[in-house]
């Protein structure tokens, strides 16, 4: 298992998954060096799948669904997905409205999305 921290991100690769965990603010400043911080270790680890577990974020805007929508990309083209776990009941109105549920899927914790990559 490898990590990496920083001030918004801590991030762990899990077998073949990146699991991001969200801290603090994820706001338009912020996501321009996140998205570069993210690829470069999604890269290194050679991890398939991203989840990106929202448990301590504070605020977020929507440069962030940006974000998350360009890593799902980046994995579906080796054949990942992108799973979203601690979702908070505001944020998955947000997801719902902007339409993210119809690209990304939804987890409780990590070990259901564990499941998802497995296809369970």
């Amino acid at each position: 298992m490898s990590r990496f921290a920083d001030h918004s991100l801590r991030m762990e690769t899990r077998d073949n998954i990146l699991l991001i965990h969200v801290i603090g603010e994820l706001d338009h400043h912020y996501c321009q060096s996140a998205r570069g911080r993210i690829d470069e270790l999604y890269d290194q680890s050679h991890a398939l799948h991203m989840v990106f577990d929202f448990s301590g974020l504070d605020f977020m805007d929507s440069s962030a669904i940006g974000l998350i929508m360009g890593r799902r990309q980046k994995a579906s083209l080796l054949g990942g997905k992108v799973i979203l776990i601690h979702v908070s009941p505001r944020l998955h109105s947000i997801f719902t409205m902007a339409g993210l549920y119809r690209i990304i899927e939804e987890a409780p914790d990590f070990e259901s999305a564990l499941a998802l990559t497995k296809g369970e």
